[in-house]
């Protein structure tokens, strides 16, 4: 009788075909931000799988960057992905085409399936997002995964239990004991679906009561944020006395979708001159302000706008920041600095932020410090995405109607030390500590 060769033609065929080839779905730019931050992680293991992408929402221009093919068309809608905030978006996606490429990229998910399952490909579904992209996933009729970063269970309670609401049919959505509904359960728990990787530790601990496959990982959202410069604090004997005598840092956050920055920059720059106003009845001998422009925006224009509120060139930059285009003004003893490459030391150089963006205030919040925010027009930043934000973030967000109220917040903020203190431990609760990506890579190479 003869012995059988490990490396006979038919194992090697069944090696090969064990390698995964793993299609990844997302819908929406800060999806595609965090579903590449998990490939990236992906692409550092041991065996990493052949990667594809199909982004649901918008063209794609993250997994680009890294070189990731895009299976069938793209195509950027009018609402951005914010069709959730406002019905008339949705209206607006409806005639630029949704329904058309919602029905073509369904087509293309399953032929690109049937493809991997015709040559004997082990294959499988990354969804990042919410239910549109679960949904898919579970069309596909292949195994898949889910990583969840729309919803979360700070939207509606926090560790004491329900959210007091003002409106009576506000907790409808969390009518079946979680912010995920029992249809999202079920694609959840479905046997094909081999893990779920909610946002928080909160969530995670409620979908522990169905029988879904559900670990707690941690936010990507808070990955890939460290800054140029060393973040640990070494006290020496004049360390009270040069904390004091420091200047107030805060960072600007207007958010990367154009139009709607330009107006949030406004706005914010409304809220900066009633704060140099009331910087003279305080104990702070200047501020500064950095703000951290998005590479989506046009630099040249959030720099006029600036200058139309008062505030003129100036040669000397009062803080160290890593961009040599970074453009430095000044106006009544406070300094403002724009960059859009230091967006890291931006988050960690501040003391506080007055933000109107979605990922960049969660982020801000996650290092565990304070963002007031005031609601604009939209399409993202409008009144109820405000309100859903301050919601998720809790005490970590000061939401104010106007621009005058954000002095009178900064000032209540810091004659509370204690207040300061519980935002720095309620930030890192809710996002998590760095690493996320890294740690759902690893989880998925095992269940995938």
């Amino acid at each position: 009788m003869s012995e059988v060769s490990p490396l006979t033609p038919n194992s090697q065929i069944q090696e090969t075909n064990s390698h995964l080839r793993l299609l990844v779905l997302s819908n929406g730019h800060g999806e595609d931000a965090i579903a590449v931050r998990i490939v990236q992680e992906l692409q550092q293991q041991v065996h990493p799988p052949d990667i594809f992408a199909l982004p649901l929402v918008g063209e794609g221009y993250a997994y680009q960057k890294l070189n990731i093919p895009l299976i069938g068309s793209v195509r950027a809608m009018p609402s951005g992905g914010f069709i959730y905030m406002d019905g008339w978006q949705f209206l607006r996606d409806m005639g630029g085409g949704l329904i058309q490429l919602t029905f073509d990229q369904i087509l293309t998910i399953r032929s690109w399936v049937n493809s991997q399952e015709k040559s004997g490909k082990n294959h499988a579904i990354l969804a990042v997002g919410d239910l549109l992209p679960l949904f898919f996933a579970w069309m596909s009729g292949t195994k898949y995964a889910f990583v969840g970063t729309a919803k979360s269970e700070y939207h509606v309670r926090d560790e004491q239990g329900l959210l007091k609401r003002d409106h009576p049919l506000a907790h409808l959505g969390h009518f079946s004991g979680s912010v995920y509904h029992p249809w999202e359960r079920w694609l959840m728990s479905h046997y094909r679906c081999k893990a779920v990787f909610p946002r928080d530790s909160l969530t995670t601990k409620i979908l522990q009561k169905w029988p879904i496959p559900v670990f707690d990982m941690g936010n990507p959202m808070m990955d890939g944020l460290e800054p140029t410069f060393p973040t640990a604090r070494f006290y020496s004997i004049d360390s009270e006395k040069r904390e004091l005598g420091r200047p107030l840092i805060i960072t600007l956050l207007p958010g990367s979708r154009p139009p709607e920055a330009y107006a949030n920059w406004q706005k914010i720059l409304l809220a900066v001159s009633a704060l140099i106003d009331m910087q003279q009845t305080h104990d702070w001998d200047k501020f500064v302000f950095l703000g951290a422009i998005a590479p989506s925006l046009h630099f040249a224009s959030m720099h006029q706008i600036l200058q139309s509120h008062g505030w003129y060139p100036h040669p000397d930059c009062p803080v160290t920041i890593p961009d040599d285009s970074a453009l430095t003004f000044y106006q009544k003893n406070a300094y403002f600095i724009l960059t859009q490459k230091a967006y890291n030391d931006c988050l960690h150089m501040a003391d506080i932020a007055i933000a109107m963006a979605g990922t960049a205030t969660e982020q801000f919040v996650g290092l565990g410090k304070p963002a007031i925010t005031m609601p604009g027009k939209g399409p993202q930043f409008n009144p109820k995405f405000a309100q859903t934000q301050s919601r998720l973030l809790g005490p970590s967000v000061i939401l104010v109607e106007e621009p005058h109220e954000v002095a009178q917040a900064v000032r209540s903020l810091f004659a509370n030390p204690d207040k300061l203190h519980v935002i720095a431990e309620n930030g890192l609760r809710r996002m998590g500590k760095a690493g996320a990506a890294k740690r759902i890579a690893e989880c998925l190479m095992e269940k995938l």
